[in-house]
């Protein structure tokens, strides 16, 4: 089976997050590193645009998060969570979040991508321009960097595919050069 066919077979070919029917895709729960069945949900057309586009976010469809985020599957939970966290200034869902527990483990996934932390401590990302960069963007250096720790240098010019964000600090990002996986400082990058 695919993962469409198993995520279908577990929420039985409903949305995971408010039980819609129709127009359902696969929503990969970032930041995506396991992906799989444990790292995504089915998610209506409805959910997922709400989801990636926080500006279109309707508090009332989201009450639909009081039944599902005692699912029992992970993705689900981060989701809510995540949510919750987003729409806390509306009342209602401070009530949900205080009655929710995630463990260590699952609380780290969930605010992996900032959501529920005030705008003014969020840790943003940004290139040598100032554009933002996210999880999963593709960058290039814009000058030769000598690679700590080994006699490696990384040219200017070279692409740096699927970074991934340090999230404790707004200076620092990784990524693969080559066949090493490095840490790089964001103001010798350039998002492309």
């Amino acid at each position: 089976m695919g993962l469409l066919q198993d995520l279908q077979s577990r929420s039985g070919s409903k949305c995971e997050l408010c039980g819609a029917t129709e127009n359902l895709k696969i929503y990969e729960v970032p930041p995506v590193s396991n992906g799989g069945v444990d790292g995504s949900l089915l998610g209506c057309e409805i959910c997922i645009g709400q989801i990636e586009n926080p500006e279109m976010t309707d508090s009332n469809h989201w009450r639909c998060l009081n039944d599902s985020m005692w699912s029992e599957h992970h993705a689900v939970q981060v989701v809510a969570w995540r949510m919750l966290s987003r729409l806390k200034s509306e009342g209602w869902p401070q009530a949900l979040l205080d009655m929710m527990y995630l463990d260590d483990a699952l609380l780290t996934w969930a605010k992996a991508t900032g959501e529920g932390v005030a705008e003014e401590e969020q840790i943003i990302h940004r290139d040598v321009n100032g554009v933002i960069l996210e999880n999963g963007d593709n960058v290039v250096l814009i000058k030769d960097l000598k690679v700590k720790g080994t006699s490696m240098v990384a040219k200017q010019g070279t692409r740096v595919r699927r970074i991934s964000l340090d999230r404790e600090n707004g200076e620092y990002i990784e990524g693969k050069v080559g066949s090493q996986q490095i840490v790089i400082i964001t103001k010798y990058v350039k998002k492309i």
